[in-house]
């Protein structure tokens, strides 16, 4: 008898990865605002995600990507007023934002003059806060919203339209009435 055995050793192996990572970053704001009466009892709060305007985008990232001994100019915040409210829109500008009005001087309610510059804390995973600004109101109206303008041109004098607008937003509540003598106190955080 005669045993033949038949030695066969096979062997495969299939690697399948995804060589990309996918980690979208967007431009993304969210204001935070508290209003006090005259005796500093709080009388509202509200947060605001807001848009990031297409200038304000351009602006940011050539500043990050391609700037050199760059200095800001600003920012500066103000207040949106509800008189002629319509809109935003990712094209509006500081010179050209025909659907909403800046509050403060020409429209209500106003406040102690002027914008309110914008200091912030070392940026933290991604996101750069604001310190709280503060605005004294000084006559009553109703808010829509804040805003944000920085670059070239950007004054903290109320309805300027020099600089570039980076952020608008509305709150999340609906429009808010303010008194005289109230106080708004706002932060800021953005991120990408």
């Amino acid at each position: 008898m005669k045993d033949e055995l038949n030695v066969q050793d096979k062997s495969g192996a299939v690697l399948a990865a995804a060589l990309t990572v996918h980690e979208p970053a967007a431009a993304e704001g969210h204001f935070t605002v508290e209003c006090y009466d005259a005796e500093g009892r709080l009388k509202w709060s509200d947060t605001i995600d807001n848009l990031v305007v297409t200038v304000g985008k351009n602006l940011a990232l050539d500043t990050y990507l391609s700037g050199s001994a760059y200095t800001v100019t600003g920012p500066f915040m103000g207040l949106v007023s509800n008189v002629g409210f319509s809109a935003y829109a990712v094209t509006d500008t500081m010179l050209s934002h025909p659907g909403w009005t800046e509050a403060g001087a020409i429209n209500a309610p106003t406040y102690s003059a002027p914008r309110k510059t914008v200091s912030w804390t070392p940026a933290s995973l991604g996101t750069k806060t604001s310190t709280t600004t503060v605005f004294g109101i000084t006559g009553s109206g109703t808010v829509k919203g804040c805003f944000i303008v920085f670059g070239s041109g950007a004054t903290s004098t109320i309805d300027s339209t020099g600089g570039t607008l980076y952020s608008a937003g509305n709150f999340t509540g609906g429009d808010k009435i303010v008194a005289n003598s109230d106080t708004l106190n706002v932060t800021y955080a953005t991120s990408l």
